[in-house]
């Protein structure tokens, strides 16, 4: 997983790999509501208070938190946050999707994206997904829908990404989904009392949609 955190001044957080196929997306005003986008094993919606209960049981235990800030602790914590990320959409500075695998009406995981500059030209992305789920195509799936989104209905052009040097299955997750490792930013993200260096991937638009070509070639 990346790190970043659930709580109001930082977002993000990551996770795991597989194949996925190329998304189905409903689009709207997104400032006004999330889409619901679908792909092949999950659909992402906009987060409910009901979630509260599935994402502390999800994204609390250590496999999960190990590499990201402390998630809330509680289910009246998690829906502050649900809350939180709902007055941030509306403002137009983030949007925070629940990970809802096909078959399932709960999250088991969240997908963030939020601007680092006015009009969201560069922003940043996370994950966290319950470590039940990893290594089954749900990161994967979930990250080119949201790629796709922040792209094509935001309007991103930079979309970066941070993970602890430690976190070798985070950093797994962002060069499979087709990242580029730009840098390490050396002691920059504070973990139980140490400061560990990360990696920055990104990726940019005409990357994405070529790569997204690429895909299409090797679907059909």
């Amino acid at each position: 997983m990346t790190n970043n955190s659930l709580r109001e001044s930082r977002t993000m957080m990551t996770l795991q790999p597989a194949v996925a196929s190329r998304p189905q997306t409903t689009t709207s005003d997104w400032t006004q509501a999330l889409p619901v986008l679908t792909g092949s094993k999950v659909t992402l919606r906009e987060l409910r208070l009901s979630d509260a209960t599935s994402l502390l049981a999800m994204l609390s235990t250590e496999e999960v938190a190990r590499f990201i800030s402390p998630p809330p602790t509680t289910v009246e914590g998690f829906e502050r946050f649900i809350a939180w990320t709902q007055r941030e959409r509306a403002a137009g500075n983030y949007a925070c999707f629940a990970v809802v695998p096909h078959g399932m009406d709960t999250a088991i995981g969240i997908f963030q994206v939020r601007q680092l500059e006015p009009g969201f030209g560069t922003a940043e992305w996370g994950f966290a997904i319950g470590s039940g789920f990893w290594g089954t195509g749900v990161f994967v799936d979930g990250a080119r829908l949201v790629i796709d989104f922040a792209i094509d209905t935001i309007g991103v052009h930079r979309l970066e990404a941070r993970a602890a040097i430690l976190n070798g299955r985070g950093n797994g997750a962002l060069r499979k989904i087709g990242a580029l490792q730009e840098g390490i930013l050396r002691k920059s993200f504070l973990r139980n009392g140490e400061y560990l260096d990360q990696a920055l991937w990104t990726i940019l638009d005409e990357d994405w949609k070529n790569q997204r070509v690429i895909w299409g070639a090797q679907i059909h």
